[in-house]
């Protein structure tokens, strides 16, 4: 982490981060895979704990953590990226930036409702679904629908072409081969 808090050549500072500079804030260095990731707004401690560390895995894995801004799983993943060093898009259904939970350094203010669910799935190069309720499972849908790889922890491997993890680990790591296996490069 020694470039972090220092201005680099050609780098800019995160947006919402408060001014600080990220380690990967210099463009020839910018992870450019986007991960989504989906689940209750609302979750019960066990699966808030599991988002966070897939949001550290993400983080870690030099990825971009996409959700839908707001609570539960989302909040938790944001948090757990942030917290290991990485960069968070949130995509919000409402009017305001507001609405964004305290780990999106990027927001993205829509006011579509849970159409924006599309958004999140089509800005991710691959997909991690952890349990929810019918606004993920609409996630998982377009993901399989549109050919975006949807990987399931701990919830909707019930569901034909849904790849099975057991591990935050795992699911992020699936989700990067998969992502990769789609497209050569992340642009």
């Amino acid at each position: 982490m020694g470039d972090r808090g220092v201005a680099q050549p050609g780098s800019a500072p995160a947006s919402g981060a408060g001014g600080r500079w990220f380690k990967s804030s210099r463009p020839d260095q910018f992870p450019c895979w986007q991960l989504g990731v989906v689940g209750a707004g609302d979750c019960p401690p066990p699966v808030a704990e599991r988002a966070y560390a897939v949001g550290r895995a993400v983080a870690t894995a030099g990825a971009v953590l996409v959700c839908g801004g707001l609570g539960g799983v989302m909040q938790a993943a944001a948090r757990g990226a942030r917290e290991a060093g990485g960069l968070t898009v949130g995509i919000l259904p409402g009017p305001s930036h507001r609405d964004a939970n305290p780990f999106v350094a990027i927001t993205i203010v829509t006011d579509l409702g849970h159409a924006r669910n599309a958004i999140v799935v089509r800005s991710s190069h691959a997909v991690i679904a952890l349990p929810g309720e019918y606004g993920t499972l609409s996630e998982v849908a377009l993901g399989l629908k549109m050919g975006i790889p949807v990987v399931g922890l701990g919830a909707w491997t019930d569901l034909e072409g849904v790849i099975p993890a057991t591990a935050p680990e795992e699911a992020v790591a699936r989700a990067l081969e998969q992502a990769k296996r789609m497209h050569a490069t992340p642009r």
